[in-house]
């Protein structure tokens, strides 16, 4: 598998959308700094330098639901590696749909973008970031969201972002292959038993509405069901909030 170390670039994955076309294989592109970093539904990523960004661009097999769930593979595949990097004192959980929790703090976000036509995904570029050295001041990220911590500030190891990719690559490339052996079911099977707040009360926010319920799975395309006074209700993306 290729790697591509860059002093700098807007975003690992933009760089990822320019490399696909001359894919041969997969390739994790990492970034010690970046410019224009991105998260989820367009929001800045605040990328000071010495965290963690990093992309792996792919060419995946199965269709765009099968592509979607890499990003449950890339949450295992995190806390696996920030597990191995901090010892079993931290607490690390998985927060649907994309967050890595430490110690109940956001320390990482995944954002999954795809290109393709006809029900066929011709790459897909899996980004994760991880705050190894600093995490954004409360005051600058949404208001309600889970708050933000860094690896060094929770557990005072300091973390280089090339160290965190040797751990992260193996272990994506572990559990992907359970993906594409197995299908999704000890994918889901694996991320519900990290699960962050499983059979407790949460809020969803999609473009549409606000759902409020009781978080009691996800189902077998990776999508959230919570519990609602009005009945059980399956919602395939939204915003989370504890």
């Amino acid at each position: 598998m290729a790697r591509h170390v860059l002093a700098e670039v807007d975003s690992t994955n933009s760089e990822a959308q320019r490399l696909a076309p001359h894919l041969t294989q997969p390739a994790w592109i990492l970034a010690r700094r970046q410019t224009a970093a991105r998260g989820r539904r367009g929001r800045a990523w605040i990328s000071p330098e010495g965290n963690f960004f990093a992309t792996l661009v792919m060419r995946p097999a199965g269709d765009p639901v099968a592509a979607a769930q890499r990003s449950f593979v890339a949450a295992l595949a995190l806390a696996e590696a920030l597990g191995q990097a901090v010892g079993p004192g931290a607490t690390l959980s998985l927060k649907w749909p994309n967050d890595v929790l430490l110690n109940g703090g956001k320390v990482a976000g995944i954002l999954l973008e795809s290109a393709g036509q006809g029900g066929a995904v011709s790459h897909l570029a899996v980004g994760i970031g991880v705050n190894l050295v600093a995490a954004p001041p409360p005051d600058e990220v949404e208001a309600g969201s889970t708050r933000p911590v860094s690896v060094m500030g929770e557990t005072g190891v300091r973390l280089a972002p090339e160290a965190l990719l040797d751990l992260i690559a193996p272990a994506f490339a572990r559990w992907d292959a359970q993906l594409a052996t197995w299908g999704f079911a000890p994918i889901r099977t694996a991320w519900l038993a990290r699960a962050a707040r499983l059979g407790q009360p949460l809020t969803a926010r999609t473009m549409a509405e606000t759902i409020e319920g009781t978080f009691e799975t996800i189902d077998d395309s990776g999508a959230l069901v919570l519990r609602t006074p009005g009945g059980r209700r399956t919602i395939p993306a939204a915003d989370v909030y504890f």
